[in-house]
């Protein structure tokens, strides 16, 4: 609370009270018929009130003050915040970045070797199913092109190339 606030509230309500006192001697010399004490009884009661009025716009001054103090204050924070939070939201930026270039970097990266018979087989394939120029397929003589060896080809844990045995009907899988 603004000192000129608390000024005028305190000194406005002091004359108030002090107001009292003239309106009691007021009231007595109205009993009494004495017109010349009521005149200043009534006097000092004008007194007393043009004070709290001037006290009351002291408080008033001071309570205008005070809204503008509380509104610079209030915008300041206001202001503060907003600071705070681009700031905050440039940290979540730059760590989204950061995370986004980390999971770039950090991709697993697979490659993938095609061994001589794949290359034969994958050439066979492309010579042996041809398009026409309605895009239904067209078979070419095979017995024109030369056919690779299809027997299946399996490899082990470490990547050599092993034959395989039984070549039947019989399938195993393991999950």
């Amino acid at each position: 609370m603004h000192t000129k606030t608390m000024e005028g509230l305190i000194g406005a309500r002091t004359n108030m009270e002090l107001m009292n006192t003239p309106f009691r001697v007021f009231k007595e010399a109205r009993r009494k018929g004495d017109t010349e004490m009521m005149k200043r009884a009534m006097g000092y009661m004008n007194e007393c009130e043009e004070d709290a009025y001037e006290y009351k716009e002291v408080a008033d001054e001071g309570m205008k003050k005070d809204v503008e103090e509380t509104r610079r204050i209030a915008e300041e924070q206001r202001e503060e915040m907003i600071k705070n939070r681009r700031e905050e939201r440039e940290e979540q930026q730059k760590k989204l970045e950061e995370a986004r270039q980390e999971k770039q970097d950090n991709k697993p990266v697979d490659t993938v070797e095609i061994s001589e018979d794949g290359k034969v087989l994958l050439k066979e394939n492309t010579q042996t199913a041809e398009t026409d120029a309605e895009g239904t397929d067209v078979e070419t003589d095979a017995s024109q092109k030369p056919k690779a060896d299809l027997e299946p080809v399996f490899y082990s844990s470490t990547g050599e190339v092993k034959q395989s045995e039984d070549t039947g009907t019989k399938v195993s899988a393991s999950v």
